[in-house]
C-alpha cells in the first residue's frame, strides 16, 4: 500500500500562509518586537529603580525569556487562527477544503505558516531586548527545540480555535480565557517555587510552563522544573492537537455548514 502525498498543494498552502502575514510584516513582526520591549521597559519601571532579584538573578533577566516566548506563542496562534476565521467569515474555506489535500497536509501547511510567523517574531524579539537585558545563550540547541515546540503547539491550537470559533467573539474568548491566563500563569514573571504547595503543583498541568522554563533554561540556566519532562509534555500534546485538528478537517467539523 503507497502512501500518496500532495506535496505541491502542501507547499501552495504553506506559501499562502507566509505570504499572507509578511505582506504586512511591520504589523506582524515588528509591532510584537515593540510591545515585547514596552512590556520589558514598564515591568522594569515599576521596580522604582530598586535592584529586585529573582532566584539570585535581576528581576528583567529573569523575566526577558518568558516575554520572548509569550511574543512568540501569541503569534503562532495568531496566525493560524486569524486565517481560519477569516476564511469562514468571507465564505472562502471552500478553497481550502476543495483541492486534493488530506487533513493533515492542510493542518500542516497553516502550522507552518504559524511556525515560521512565530520564529521571526521569536528572533526579531530576542535581538531587540538582548540589546537592553544582555543575556548568554547557555544551550542554543534546548531554546531552538523549545522555541518550535512552542510555536507548533500555539499553532496546532490556534487552528482548533479557528475551526470551533463561528464568530470572531468566540475566538476572542479562547484567547481571553484560555490562552491568556495559562500564559500569565505559568511562570513568565516569578518563579513558581514562591508558589503555595496546592499552586505549585497545579502549575506542573499547565503546558506553557514547562515551554517557558524550558526556553529560560536555554537563555539564562534557571529552571523550576525538569526541562526533559517539559519537552515529553510538549511532544505529547502537540502530537495530541496535530490527531485532533487533521481529524476534524478530514470530518468536516463547523467547516462544511
Amino acid at each position: 500500500m503507497t502512501v500518496s502525498i500532495n506535496a505541491l498543494g502542501a507547499y501552495t498552502l504553506c506559501r499562502r500562509e507566509i505570504w499572507r502575514f509578511m505582506k504586512v510584516w511591520n504589523q506582524t513582526v515588528i509591532a510584537p518586537m515593540i510591545t515585547t520591549l514596552l512590556f520589558l521597559a514598564i515591568m522594569t519601571l515599576a521596580m522604582g529603580g530598586q535592584r529586585r532579584l529573582v532566584e539570585g538573578m535581576e528581576f528583567d533577566r529573569f523575566i526577558a525569556p518568558g516575554l520572548i516566548m509569550m511574543a512568540v506563542v501569541q503569534n503562532a496562534f495568531a496566525n493560524t487562527s486569524s486565517s481560519l476565521m477569516l476564511a469562514k467569515i468571507q465564505g472562502v474555506i471552500i478553497d481550502i477544503l476543495m483541492p486534493p489535500l488530506t487533513g493533515g497536509e492542510i493542518v500542516f501547511s497553516l502550522m507552518i505558516g504559524g511556525i515560521v510567523r512565530g520564529a521571526l517574531v521569536g528572533v526579531s524579539v530576542m535581538a531587540a531586548v538582548y540589546l537592553f537585558v544582555p543575556f548568554s545563550l547557555f544551550h542554543p540547541m534546548v531554546a531552538l527545540f523549545y522555541m518550535l515546540s512552542a510555536s507548533i503547539m500555539l499553532a496546532l491550537f490556534g487552528v482548533l480555535s479557528g475551526i470551533w470559533s463561528q464568530s470572531f467573539d468566540q475566538l476572542s474568548a479562547m484567547t481571553n480565557y484560555v490562552i491568556t491566563p495559562l500564559a500569565f500563569l505559568s511562570g513568565t514573571f516569578y518563579s513558581i517555587r514562591q508558589l503555595p504547595d496546592l499552586f505549585y503543583t497545579i502549575c506542573h498541568f499547565n503546558p506553557f510552563f514547562y515551554m517557558i522554563d524550558g526556553f529560560r533554561y536555554a537563555i539564562i540556566g534557571y529552571h523550576d522544573g525538569s526541562v526533559w519532562l517539559g519537552a515529553l509534555v510538549l511532544t505529547g500534546t502537540n502530537l495530541a492537537l496535530w490527531l485532533l485538528t487533521a481529524h476534524l478537517f478530514k470530518i468536516g467539523y463547523r467547516l462544511k455548514t
